[in-house]
């Protein structure tokens, strides 16, 4: 079966690998997600991340080709073709462990993407219809390293320097990316709401993760972001609900035998980009083996009055050096509320668990689809 595709490049779905990539010895789930580390794991197969910025280092450079040679179905062999052509196209040229490009000129040079420019008028929807082409044209980054490190406890002034360095070298994405970039790109739309919107799922013995930037438009929701597959990315703002628009992601999911475990949600994005502020990623964190359809749906449209409580009392994301306090207006909590993040320690148990889904799941030998 296929690997789900997203950004161009297709591949097959495989097993993880072993040697140097090989997973760190396993750590509590919570602690990783605390640390910011669930997004290093991608089925099961860990992805480098290049933390000595560019130009790459060399030995940033051998071991993102080691990888490739790892988890390729050709193996090394595609290493050493790309490696060995003498025909490559001069856009970005190969020249051992440094990336030079050249202007675009000429036949053979390969184009990169303009960042969308507007004029004032330009509705909201075809803003974000430009924005989703351009990190689309960026390309989903197949090589196992990701080129730009992303610390989600960094201030929003310094991920936006790093979104910008990101269209200055216009460089293949992984899906973090794409949402840091997306908040960069709407920063000028003060009527859109951002926020950012993780998830978990499972296939054939392996947890994978993913994150889009939720939007928010005229009451109408939507999505910004990246992947392999083309329907767990781009969501027009069409969405009357929270609830339909989370929905729509996991009927994605299931149309490739992934089953949704855990979403989480965030708070809305400030829209000044010299804020010292943290985003907060996961204010709402919702385990769906322990809540019913119904309480789903419930947690889901809850979090979406407290984004619109906060809009309205005038206030945006926590101060990363205030203690969060509960939100006096928000509506009364049941015991079968999921996690709501007040505080790092604030946690609240989840309600039911759903219904097992008899739906049958073609026996796939072992290998992974990874999105």
């Amino acid at each position: 079966m296929p690997m789900p595709g997203g950004g161009g490049a297709a591949a097959a779905a495989r097993h993880p690998p072993s040697g140097e990539a090989a997973a760190p010895p396993p750590r509590d789930e919570e602690q990783q997600e605390e640390e910011g580390e669930e997004d290093l794991r991608d089925g099961g197969v860990p992805f480098f991340v290049n933390r000595g910025g560019l130009p790459v280092d060399e030995p940033t450079w051998e071991r993102m080709w080691r990888h490739v040679g790892r988890i390729h179905p050709e193996g090394e062999r595609v290493a050493q073709r790309i490696r060995g052509a003498a025909d490559l196209p001069k856009g970005m040229e190969v020249r051992h462990w440094r990336w030079q490009r050249e202007p675009l000129r000429g036949a053979g040079k390969i184009p990169i993407p303009s960042v969308p420019a507007f004029q004032p008028s330009t509705p909201i929807p075809e803003r974000l219809e430009a924005i989703q082409r351009y990190i689309r044209e960026l390309q989903y980054n197949h090589t196992g390293t990701q080129f730009f490190e992303i610390k989600k406890s960094r201030p929003l002034t310094g991920l936006m320097d790093l979104a910008k360095e990101m269209t200055k070298e216009a460089l293949p994405i992984k899906c973090l990316e794409a949402v840091i970039l997306g908040i960069y790109l709407t920063n000028n739309m003060t009527t859109l709401d951002r926020f950012p919107i993780s998830f978990k799922t499972h296939f054939s013995g392996n947890y994978f993760r993913h994150i889009v930037l939720g939007v928010n438009f005229g009451g109408r929701y939507g999505a910004l972001g990246i992947s392999r597959r083309e329907e767990l990315m781009y969501k027009a703002p069409v969405f009357r609900t929270l609830s339909d628009l989370i929905f729509d992601f996991e009927e994605a999911y299931r149309r490739c035998w992934h089953t949704l475990k855990k979403v989480k949600l965030g708070h809305c994005v400030s829209h000044d980009p010299h804020s010292v502020e943290q985003i907060e990623w996961k204010h709402s964190i919702l385990d769906l083996d322990k809540l019913t359809r119904e309480d789903f749906r419930k947690e889901l449209e809850r979090h979406a009055r407290d984004m619109r409580l906060k809009i309205g009392k005038g206030t945006g994301p926590p101060s990363p050096t205030k203690d969060r306090k509960k939100d006096v207006s928000s509506p009364q909590r049941g015991q079968a509320s999921p996690h709501r993040r007040n505080s790092r320690g604030d946690r609240r148990p989840s309600g039911e668990k759903k219904p097992a889904d008899s739906k049958a799941m073609p026996d796939l030998n072992g290998y992974q689809i990874r999105v």
